[in-house]
């Protein structure tokens, strides 16, 4: 039987507060465990919750990025649960009235671009962290995680494949991070997915049984996983089984899911309106406030490098994919416009230097070289070591010297090689090393003569009318010159000798 893929996805996305929800306790990653707690943290009798505005603030600016509605008024609610990592018993959540309902985001779908709706976004706390550690008896709590903000986001069963389910989580992700809500960093947890998987018979309208999926830390994961959930529910529904609704784990050393429990409703949870906690109420004047605050959206951005640039479609999305990135080019744009070079020109090749060049060059040194392709290690024989960023006006030196022809290709890579790992100028790397560029035309023709000389059977078989020898040739003369010789020059000088040997 042929089966439709069905699939929803709840994300919680840490919010970037310095604090937690409900407390004055700090958010910072990696501390030493139970660093960042408090009596509310650990759940002591008597300690009363107060809502942290900047987070409120961060959730409607979220919604809104996301076309969701904003309630004027919400409840928080208690849901019920036991766990270690989860001291008071509960964890405090949205139900009933979430701060966001009702939004969408556009995707690219294999059938060209379309929405993704998003049913709900609602504040929580997060709970804490079970540390398991090898050779040791039972695990251990860590409780630095607990109260720390989360905006849950839940879509419809929308998506219909890994590749869907990816695209849109790369696309909420760019989002979140644009609005400066969220840092959507993955390994640290603060951007964790759950997609929600079952299978129906194709043409059927109502869904199969649902099997949600946790522990994926990565969008390869996710694909993964994904792909996994199908083949082993194609594989149970056709040899007549039937699937359990649970939750299973992604387990990355075997490449399959496992069941981990199995799923819980809501009435499981008993949800009832937190009684610490009031109504929170959210004015028409605030939202607008911060509606006129709003960061140019990812997708927004991508139309407008398409339209002041010239670049593909392809090319707008690889810069835009990152924040950081994006902000960078700019501001070596910026430095440009300062000189009076032309912003269409000098953009592609600043784009093609970050995003392919640079990128290429510190794949080795960063994890994700995704957020930071211009970010190179001051001593590389350190590891990773001290970071720094390329000024944008040495890295834009570089380009524009390429782009004058003052520097062969092979120096550019060179140069900017070397920059990436000692952040120093381009013109002081070049004068050390005595890598400028060699276009005086008596010295390149002394080195072709010298060329051509050592190597007379290419230049009998450029008589006889061979002309791919020219692009060996070429490349002699360069290697001759250390790659120092200006190539227009070469190609120039080299035809005109070529031709005057046809001749004779």
């Amino acid at each position: 039987m042929i089966y439709e893929v069905v699939i929803g996805v709840e994300v919680h996305a840490q919010l970037r507060t310095k604090s937690k929800l409900f407390c004055g306790c700090g958010t910072t990653f990696g501390l030493t465990a139970n660093s960042q707690t408090c009596p509310l943290c650990l759940g002591l009798p008597g300690t009363l919750p107060v809502i942290n505005q900047a987070a409120v603030e961060m959730a409607v600016r979220a919604g809104l990025a996301l076309n969701c509605t904003i309630a004027a008024s919400n409840l928080f609610a208690r849901k019920n649960y036991f766990y270690p990592d989860l001291p008071k018993g509960y964890q405090i959540s949205q139900y009933e009235a979430p701060i966001c309902a009702h939004g969408w985001i556009e995707i690219a779908a294999s059938e060209g671009k379309r929405r993704v709706r998003i049913r709900r976004a609602h504040l929580e706390e997060d709970a804490g962290k079970s540390v398991h550690v090898a050779g040791m008896n039972g695990s251990r709590v860590d409780l630095n995680r607990a109260g720390t903000p989360l905006l849950e986001i839940v879509t419809e069963p929308d998506l219909r494949s890994a590749d869907e389910v990816v695209a849109y989580l790369k696309g909420l992700r760019d989002i979140l991070i644009y609005q400066d809500v969220c840092e959507g960093d993955m390994e640290k947890g603060n951007f964790r997915c759950e997609p929600n998987l079952s299978l129906r018979p194709l043409g059927q309208k109502e869904f199969g049984t649902k099997v949600e999926m946790k522990n994926i830390n990565s969008f390869k994961f996710v694909k993964d996983a994904i792909e996994y959930e199908i083949k082993r529910q194609t594989k149970v529904l056709n040899e007549g089984g039937k699937i359990n609704q649970e939750t299973r784990l992604w387990n990355l050393e075997r490449g399959e899911t496992a069941v981990m429990r199995c799923k819980e409703e809501a009435h499981d949870y008993r949800y009832f309106p937190d009684p610490d906690l009031v109504p929170l109420q959210i004015s028409k004047e605030w939202i607008d406030q911060v509606r006129s605050t709003l960061a140019e959206l990812p997708a927004d951005r991508r139309n407008r490098l398409e339209r002041e640039f010239g670049f593909s479609e392809y090319s707008a999305g690889v810069l835009a994919s990152s924040k950081k990135v994006l902000e960078y080019f700019e501001k070596c744009v910026a430095e440009a416009e300062k000189l009076g070079l032309s912003k269409m020109e000098v953009g592609k090749e600043l784009a093609n230097c970050i995003t392919v060049d640079v990128r290429g060059l510190t794949r080795h040194v960063l994890t994700n070289t995704s957020l930071n392709p211009f970010i190179s290690p001051v001593s590389p024989n350190e590891g990773i070591g001290t970071l720094t960023i390329i000024p944008e006006k040495n890295l834009l030196e570089l380009v524009v010297m390429k782009m004058k022809g003052e520097i062969s290709g092979p120096i550019y890579k060179s140069v900017l090689e070397e920059m990436v790992h000692t952040g120093k100028p381009a013109t002081e790397i070049i004068e050390a090393k005595g890598l400028k560029q060699v276009s005086d035309e008596g010295t390149i023709e002394k080195i072709i003569d010298e060329v051509l000389e050592k190597n007379l059977n290419q230049v009998a078989q450029f008589k006889e009318g061979k002309q791919q020898v020219l692009g060996f040739l070429v490349g002699q003369v360069m290697k001759a010159s250390g790659g120092k010789a200006n190539p227009g020059k070469v190609n120039e000088l080299l035809k005109k000798k070529l031709g005057e040997a046809v001749k004779i």
